[in-house]
């Protein structure tokens, strides 16, 4: 009890068993990946078309008649509020697959949960802004890093799998897919 109270603490490597059973999963192809956010970013336009300004159209008017930097201030922060909700929502309520990534068949998978939270959604969401950051250089990282993880994977500790095509091999310990896995991921990849 009293090395308690000294701040005394010790590193407990709760991830490996998730990451042991992650290992061996199918990671999805950037083309893949690239149309499922394609077909993501049509369904936004889509729904923008669908309701118009909305709430947000009233502020702009409003806006408008306290100049053109409020205005544009209220278009950049409509849109990303906007993308941010329908990719943290369709995430989440999708058990990690947005309309376009069940389309392409790929799943965002969560490296540190058993299953995608509201949190981690929204997290992902934001981290497409930072990918498109310096041209779009964050989306490119998919070819630098080992597990193919753009930097919205790396922001939000995700990756993206290929539900088409089986494990290449399994974890290292078998029993752990059982207990970390989610039942619908362990039986689809």
């Amino acid at each position: 009890m009293l090395k308690r109270w000294r701040g005394e603490r010790w590193f407990h490597a709760h991830e490996t068993a998730r990451f042991d059973a992650l290992n061996g999963l199918p990671l999805a192809s950037f083309k893949r990946r690239a149309w499922a956010f394609l077909l993501d970013l049509a369904i936004v336009v889509a729904i923008k078309g669908l309701f118009g300004g909305g709430p947000i159209g009233h502020l702009k008017h409003l806006a408008e008649e306290h100049g053109e930097l409020m205005v544009r201030i209220l278009d950049e922060g409509k849109e990303i509020i906007e993308s941010v909700l329908y990719f943290g929502i369709a995430l989440k309520l999708g058990k990690g697959q947005t309309p376009g990534k069940r389309l392409m068949k790929i799943k965002v998978v969560s490296l540190t949960e058993d299953s995608m939270g509201w949190w981690q959604s929204i997290e992902r969401a934001l981290g497409y802004a930072a990918s498109l950051l310096e041209g779009g250089f964050g989306f490119a990282q998919f070819y630098l890093n080992r597990n193919r993880m753009c930097v919205h994977d790396r922001i939000a500790e995700t990756i993206v799998v290929d539900l088409q095509r089986p494990r290449t091999h399994g974890p290292l310990h078998p029993h752990v897919v059982k207990e970390s896995l989610p039942a619908e991921t362990a039986a689809t990849v």
